[in-house]
């Protein structure tokens, strides 16, 4: 059978290279949405996306295209075309999505007001989180604030 060795964000290693039992995990995980990335484009955007998301995480958001291509030994015009190519939308446009479900997270855990949460995610004033939110979702965040029901999109959704 398969042993699972270690469990990461976006990363699982397993022991065992049975085809039979690949093809039952491979079937378990679509089942629940995941997938097996075979190909090495599709392992360099799922490591993109899982740093950005450690970023996120750690606010740490230091100048990615100065941090990107020293972690990936590409060049930031490389990375950023293949991530292009790959999911339909920049590097750039993909972290403001990250940062707009990170500001509701926030919004919804109702512990920072709207200044710190533009604060906590590297954002020059609070203005500017407020025009990004609403362009991206179409609502201001005093809006989503009062909402009964949050529109939230798990990280693996966005795109």
């Amino acid at each position: 059978g398969l042993e699972v060795e270690t469990i990461e964000l976006g990363v699982v290693t397993i022991s065992g290279n049975n085809s039979e039992n690949i093809s039952k995990l491979e079937e378990a995980l679509n089942h629940h949405g995941f997938e097996i990335i075979k190909d090495d484009t599709e392992e360099l955007i799922e490591q993109l996306k899982i740093t950005l998301i450690q970023k996120l995480e750690s606010q740490e958001l230091s100048n990615l295209s100065e941090f990107l291509p020293k972690v990936f030994h590409k060049s930031y015009s490389a990375l950023s075309r293949l991530f292009s190519k790959t999911e339909g939308i920049t590097i750039e446009k993909y972290l403001i999505n990250l940062k707009i479900e990170k500001v509701k997270e926030y919004i919804q855990l109702g512990q920072l007001n709207f200044s710190e949460i533009a604060y906590a995610l590297n954002y020059t004033n609070s203005g500017h989180l407020a025009r990004q939110f609403k362009n991206v979702t179409g609502m201001s965040m005093s809006e989503f604030k009062t909402l009964q029901n949050w529109d939230r999109k798990s990280i693996d959704q966005i795109v």
